[in-house]
């Protein structure tokens, strides 16, 4: 038999239908590679006697024929989801050792369908950070090598314990989150594929919150087909979300080798940056010869207000965050510092339970929107998000389909590498995923190729509002041209 931790989530599913092995099996291999590979640090919670109690669960169920969509699959889950009864803690000090007594809408959607859950996943603070370099559990490794050397990578953020606990086979897929580019960074990193679906498409209920407007659900897979299974049991209405919207979820794995033939492809000036490396460059006109030859048309357009994209993103997401993370007290849950009075028990629980990140965001956020600036940037930011959003809809409104950038700037870069001194330098990784966000639209992030030193590439393709059907039969277009590939194992 196929090393079970090697299939793709589709197989798997196949496997277990036709009986070839249990979900029991099935875990056991993936629990027995998550120990192999804790170098990696992409775990943060093991959960191995809740996954084989799972696997059980499932097995009996596919015995008497009652087959949930995702029956028997290991999952990872990020440490950003709430999870009834097992430690959540954004992976911040000053959440202690929180165990949530309910469970979040996404995660409690894939238990319905029956996946089993191996563990929490590492990722940055709060979510914030581009290479999961700022979590208080330590740096996640990336499984992929410069080739030639043994400098460990890192594997993007803020979703990279997922997107390395996919690459590394430790799990069969992942849920992650993306508030500028959390998903589909960290997938162009690792050769996996992450979608972040529409604003509103998956409930935030149960996730502990970063940028409220801009935090959306999604999942990071092996393929685009795993990536489209999943998406379909985390996305749907929820009543506990008022943000979340009441519109069916379309059947996404149906669109994976639909044709293309027609589509109009958008291909955005303003992304050409200066400056940016050959091999992207070469990335993106390959990805746009594919989709041609494909059938797809490809039209040059234009997204004026790009530039104005990652300023202003930097300006909206602190100041929610700021909101958002003015409930860490020490009063109700988590980590408690002591004090003379209740403002020192604030700022002592503060200064030892958050990050450096984390407080360089919450101080930049409390600031823009502080009496006398809130208008000067927080207000502005949020005018130019509106002219970013209409640059996406003017393009869509002539027709095009879908638009195919870079998904990142490089390729991964070693733990440490970045961002030390200048802060900013890790801030201009979302360069091409911000924008997304700030418009609330779907992206999808797949391997495309290598750079010179063997380190996969990813491409993005933005869709219009709710097609993410679109972006799946895209993605694969680009899947099959490029092929997928796996990291040579060192772990």
């Amino acid at each position: 038999m196929t090393d079970l931790t090697s299939l793709t989530l589709a197989e798997a599913r196949k496997g277990l239908a036709d009986k070839t092995f249990t979900s029991l099996e099935l875990t056991d291999a993936h629990l027995s590679a998550i120990e192999a590979a804790r170098v990696l640090n992409a775990f943060v919670m093991e959960t191995p006697d809740q996954a084989r109690a799972m696997a059980r669960e499932a097995d009996a169920k596919i015995a008497k024929g009652e087959v949930g969509p995702l029956a028997g699959i290991p999952l990872g889950i990020k440490d950003l989801f709430a999870t009834k009864g097992v430690r959540t803690t954004a992976c911040s000090k000053i959440l202690g050792n929180f165990v949530p007594t309910y469970e979040s809408t996404v995660t409690s959607q894939l238990w319905r369908d029956g996946a089993v859950m191996l563990g929490k996943l590492n990722n940055d603070e709060f979510a914030m950070g581009s290479a999961n370099e700022t979590s208080c559990f330590g740096p996640v490794g990336n499984p992929w090598r410069r080739e030639g050397s043994n400098t460990t990578l890192v594997p993007g953020g803020s979703s990279g314990g997922s997107a390395s606990a996919v690459a590394a086979l430790l799990c069969m897929g992942a849920t992650a989150t993306d508030t500028g580019g959390s998903i589909r960074q960290p997938a162009a990193f690792t050769a996996t594929v992450g979608i972040k679906p529409t604003y509103g498409r998956c409930s935030r209920w149960g996730i502990v919150a970063f940028a409220s407007s801009l935090d959306q659900a999604g999942p990071i897979a092996r393929t685009t087909r795993d990536a489209a299974m999943l998406l379909r049991s985390m996305a749907g209405h929820d009543p506990k979300d008022t943000t979340s919207v009441d519109i069916p979820v379309p059947d996404y794995e149906a669109a994976i080798g639909k044709s293309v033939k027609g589509m109009k492809i958008g291909i955005p000036k303003e992304y050409r940056l200066d400056g940016m490396p050959a091999e992207i460059e070469k990335l993106w006109s390959e990805g746009a010869a594919w989709l041609k030859a494909a059938g797809a048309e490809l039209v040059e357009v234009s997204l004026p207000h790009t530039k104005y994209a990652l300023p202003a993103y930097y300006i909206v997401a602190p100041a929610e965050a700021s909101s958002n993370l003015a409930r860490y007290d020490g009063v109700r849950y988590g980590l408690r510092e002591q004090g003379k009075n209740i403002n020192e028990l604030y700022e002592n629980t503060r200064a030892e339970g958050f990050g450096a990140e984390v407080r360089r965001r919450v101080m930049i956020g409390t600031y823009v929107l502080s009496a006398g600036y809130y208008d000067a940037y927080y207000l502005r930011a949020q005018k130019v998000r509106t002219l970013i959003k209409k640059d996406f809809e003017d393009c869509f409104a002539k027709g095009i389909d879908a638009i195919l950038t870079p998904a990142t700037p490089s390729a991964a870069f070693g733990i440490g590498e970045k961002g030390g001194a200048d802060p900013v330098e890790m801030y201009l990784n979302d360069i091409f995923t911000v924008t997304v966000n700030m418009a609330g639209l779907p992206g999808i992030a797949v391997p495309a190729g290598k750079d010179a030193q063997g380190l996969p590439l990813g491409l993005q393709l933005i869709g219009r509002p709710f097609d993410e059907e679109t972006l799946f039969s895209l993605g694969e277009v680009i899947e099959q041209a490029a092929g997928r590939f796996t990291p040579a194992r060192w772990w």
